[in-house]
């Protein structure tokens, strides 16, 4: 953070309980290294701990609050969608979390979903964490939102994708920010667990790898005033 200068940081954290989900500890932990925002995905029930930590009032600040879900989950889920709040400048800022319908469990219409939340945001400077398996609907998704939203990010695949743009209408843009987490494994597991499931068939345990950890993120920079992105650039970081 203090070598880009980052004012605002999200960070995606579903899978920071040991590959599986996430708990009010280590979200603590995330936004005591200085996280603004914690967005999720699928795996954000995994750990039952977590829920009652997100049932928060809509109006709350707090940490529960700044952990989101994607907003096209059914309307009784703990939790919200969408966080608007304000920098120590006085910058106004949102997060959006969606999850894609193609190979993804059942959820409501991201697209749609993100009018109904654009509709209602005030700030100018709007991410979205979308966080989907296929790289068509993650796409079609950012050229939809393209200047309406300062970016654009995917998430889910743990692997990070060398397509970060300025798209035409100044939102940026990347399929897959990639993971953070052990690279010598598949997708974060250890080898050997998923490798014997393609093999042979057979259900197993699958548990997180250890070796060669990595941090993968995306840099954006844009004008607070119009929300429009300006540079874009996608980082691995690593021992």
């Amino acid at each position: 953070m203090e070598t880009n200068q980052v004012d605002l940081l999200v960070v995606n954290g579903e899978n920071a309980a040991g590959g599986f989900g996430i708990t009010p500890s280590i979200a603590d932990e995330l936004f005591h290294l200085g996280a603004h925002v914690i967005t999720t995905g699928n795996h954000i029930w995994d750990k039952k701990e977590i829920f009652e930590y997100m049932t928060v009032p809509a109006d709350s600040h707090g940490r529960g609050r700044r952990v989101l879900r994607p907003a096209n989950y059914a309307a009784a889920t703990p939790g919200f969608g969408v966080y608007e709040g304000a920098l120590p400048t006085g910058q106004a800022y949102a997060v959006m979390n969606l999850q894609g319908r193609v190979f993804m469990s059942s959820c409501d219409d991201p697209f749609r979903k993100a009018d109904e939340l654009l509709s209602k945001i005030q700030a100018k400077v709007i991410l979205l964490d979308i966080h989907g398996e296929a790289t068509s609907e993650k796409m079609a998704l950012g050229w939809y939102l393209d200047g309406r939203v300062t970016a654009v990010l995917g998430t889910h695949t743990h692997v990070p994708t060398a397509d970060e743009r300025i798209l035409h209408r100044g939102t940026a843009y990347q399929t897959d920010v990639g993971m953070s987490g052990p690279f010598d494994s598949v997708i974060g597991v250890e080898k050997e667990l998923v490798l014997n499931r393609f093999l042979t068939g057979m259900p197993g345990k699958f548990e997180a790898a250890k070796g060669d950890p990595k941090m993968c993120a995306t840099l954006v920079e844009c004008d607070g005033g119009t929300g429009r992105a300006t540079r874009v650039q996608r980082m691995m970081l690593g021992e």
